[in-house]
């Protein structure tokens, strides 16, 4: 019989800072990661310490940040003012220290609650501030959080400023790595937000002159836009805004340079106040989805105290730019009322092609509105026995936000032997399966009505809830699971056409994935080693010995569901699907999916290569 746990004073804990942050980072950090994701702990630790050094030049100190990231050890040197020498020590390793409660000194600060550096403190096995000023130079070193040098103020000839170095604890984030285009797509924020900062990382100079409208032409073709980019702004908010041939809405929004890619209050006023100030300006009822579909837009605004939804800062929840108003409807209404109406009154060219835009959205969702309501009875009947669907209990998008919501994952799987496998062993609370029957068709070129006619693509936008936009995405993590042979790989790539051709915001927004599997199992008599390529096998055949014994998996069927748990637990290997955005993707696309073009023949000829693979058990 099992003894019914005691409650008593001695259950009672009281932690220190630095340990109630190593047991409970996600309070802090948001997610742990190793890295793969954009989102994951390691690059909130670089934020918030960049956050503090941008926060210096937002105040008039310092024009320039180095960053530089080698052997895990991250090194950030600001020329800002520096942290007040006598309070180095308390500045990050006591929790509610810092100088931004005074909300006059740092009105719009990112980090007001004297949070972030003690959690990268806390989070770091090597820990190191220097602050320098006027002359004088302060040094701490911690490991864990705990202090383990307190050195002597000591003279110093170089500039103002405070450089933290830090490498953050592989106990905590495991076998982590760094991953550069994350950290340059961050710093390009930076300094899109901040016109006139410059930031060295690795060497490579980041600068922009043009704000939001730099933003813009980084994530847009100017020959898939419609129009030149509209570019507004005033002391407390600046957009920056197109419209292209894309399906779907487009936006990226921050708050006092804080990505916050969840939106929240801000983006929603926004939208709001668009609607209104464009069918004011047209004096035409238009509807609301035609008018923001294909939008292309980067939101700015600084708030005084704002409130966020969570430690990560990733959703606004502020009504208001300050204590005394205005309320971010009302800000955003007088700004777009009075700057975007006389732009499109001074650029006679940009207000027509902006309308023939909206009407051409106008048609499609017209054409469409027969063919959904066929597609919505289909799809209804379908859900009440959708054998194609395995869905786990929490989604992404459940109001009542769960712990686990950030962790849904839905696998799109080949045939019923690899989802029976998955299904098997799948964390019911959080991972779905989804079962293709066989190739997908080829989208390339075709029109959204398709996503409706197709019975599979129509229940697999369903199953992720994307048909009135990525917000009510029901899963985190979309992840494609195919054999790695040739023809998993052409099902990768007609899946990844059709998000790309209707759902780009589902790459966009770093939710689409390809599951890692293994190649080959190697093993003996005391153990067994999972590889992912030929030279993986090859030094675990070296290692184990001739006598090992060599496993080629052809399909993830293959798999026992015992070997598959291993696979998609918290430490599966996912490679994100991300868009080179020095790349034109459509023309990627269409140069793999389209006609067999001569070119593509040509490469196809001069890359062939006879391999031959020979597995023994000498």
């Amino acid at each position: 019989m099992n003894k019914k746990p005691i409650y008593d004073e001695t259950s009672i804990q009281s932690l220190d800072w630095k340990q109630h942050i190593r047991q409970r980072p996600g309070m802090y950090i948001g997610k742990l990661g190793n890295g793969k994701s954009s989102d994951d702990g390691i690059y909130v630790l670089l934020k918030e310490i960049v956050d503090n050094s941008i926060d210096e030049y937002v105040m008039g100190y310092g024009k320039k940040i180095d960053i530089k990231i080698k052997n895990k050890e991250v090194i950030i040197r600001d020329y800002g003012r520096g942290i007040p020498l006598g309070k180095v020590v308390e500045c990050v390793s006591q929790i509610n220290t810092g100088a931004k409660y005074d909300s006059e000194a740092f009105k719009r600060s990112i980090g007001l609650n004297g949070v972030g550096t003690k959690a990268v403190n806390a989070l770091s096995e090597f820990f190191k501030v220097s602050s320098i000023r006027e002359g004088q130079k302060k040094q701490v070193e911690f490991s864990k959080g705990e202090l383990v040098n307190d050195n002597k103020i000591i003279s110093e000839s170089s500039s103002n400023g405070t450089k933290i170095q830090f490498i953050p604890d592989s106990n905590i984030f495991g076998n982590y790595e760094f991953h550069s285009a994350y950290i340059e797509e961050r710093i390009n924020d930076y300094v899109y937000l901040n016109s006139g900062l410059s930031i060295k990382y690795n060497g490579k100079i980041f600068y922009s002159e043009n704000g939001l409208r730099d933003l813009l032409e980084s994530k847009t073709n100017a020959d898939k836009i419609r129009y030149p980019i509209i570019h507004l702004k005033n002391n407390d908010i600046e957009i920056a805004l197109t419209h292209s041939n894309q399906y779907g809405e487009e936006y990226h929004t921050f708050v006092n340079g804080q990505n916050t890619v969840q939106g929240g209050t801000h983006l929603s006023a926004f939208k709001e106040s668009l609607t209104k100030t464009i069918r004011d300006f047209y004096k035409k009822d238009l509807d609301v989805v035609d008018i923001r579909s294909s939008i292309i837009s980067a939101i700015s605004i600084k708030v005084q105290n704002p409130i966020f939804e969570s430690q990560t800062k990733t959703k606004l929840g502020s009504l208001d730019l300050g204590p005394k108003g205005p309320t971010l409807r009302v800000a955003f209404n007088e700004f777009l009322t009075r700057k975007l109406d006389n732009y499109l009154h001074k650029n006679p060219e940009t207000a027509d092609a902006l309308l023939q835009r909206i009407l051409q959205s106008e048609k499609e969702r017209k054409e469409l509105a027969g063919i959904r309501k066929i597609a919505a009875k289909r799809s209804k009947k379908a859900n009440l026995h959708n054998k194609k669907l395995r869905d786990c209990k929490f989604h992404y998008n459940d109001k009542n936000e769960s712990d686990l919501a950030s962790e849904t994952t839905i696998f799109i799987t080949e045939g019923d032997s690899a989802s029976g496998s998955i299904t098997k062993v799948r964390d019911v609370r959080k991972q779905a399966v989804f079962s293709l029957r066989g190739k997908p068709l080829n989208t390339l070129g075709m029109k959204k009505k398709i996503v409706y006619e197709n019975e599979e693509f129509n229940l697999l936008q369903h199953a992720l809830n994307l048909e009135d936009g990525i917000e009510g995405l029901r899963y985190n993590k979309v992840v494609i699971a195919t054999d790695a042979d040739v023809d998993g790989m052409h099902i990768r790539l007609l899946l990844i056409t059709f998000f790309i051709q209707f759902f780009p915001d589902l790459i966009k927004k770093r939710h689409l994935y390809i599951l890692e599997t293994p190649l080959f199992r190697v093993r003996n008599k005391k153990e067994t080693i999972y590889c992912y390529s030929n030279q993986e096998m090859e030094g675990a055949k070296d290692r184990l010995g001739n006598n090992a014994e060599v496993t080629r998996f052809k399909g993830l069927g293959e798999i026992s569901p015992n070997e598959f748990k291993s696979f998609i637990n918290e430490n599966m290997k996912l490679e994100p699907i991300v868009i080179d955005k020095d790349k034109d993707i459509t023309d990627t696309v269409s140069y793999y999916m389209g006609k067999n073009t001569q070119s593509r023949q040509d490469f196809i000829i001069q890359n062939l290569k006879n391999e031959e693979l020979v597995i023994n058990n000498e």
